[in-house]
């Protein structure tokens, strides 16, 4: 069984921080990758950033400068780091990881079930 667990969503006020995390858990012998995904109420879901096992990056154009995105491979934890917020920061925030699980060739995707995340005065 895998089960990735996100923690750190809360409410803060425009220009504060937040830094969230996010655990895969279970038998598990390679990540490829882990990010964060938002949706906002009654709006597509977007990628946020993506780290690979190698340390390659990828951000939304909206968030770069103000967000960093960290692995720790030994403990297949993934933490992203959010400053300067901005109320359209909003949302519920997703981990998601392409790995594969002990004994099986192929990678699969997974996801968490979401941490809310609110930026308001």
């Amino acid at each position: 069984q895998v089960q990735l667990v996100e923690s750190g969503g809360g409410l803060v006020q425009p220009g504060g921080s937040l830094r969230l995390s996010c655990a895969a858990s279970g038998y598990i012998s390679g990540i490829y990758s882990m990010g964060w995904y938002r949706q906002a109420p009654g709006k597509l879901r977007e990628l946020v950033a993506v780290i690979t096992s190698g340390g390659t990056t990828n951000y939304a154009d909206s968030v770069k400068g103000r967000f960093t995105i960290s692995r720790d491979n030994a403990k297949n934890t993934v933490h992203l780091q959010m400053n300067s917020l901005k109320p359209e920061d909003t949302g519920v925030y997703y981990c998601n990881a392409d790995l594969i699980r002990s004994g099986i060739l192929r990678k699969n995707n997974y996801w968490g079930q979401g941490t809310q995340v609110t930026v308001s005065s």
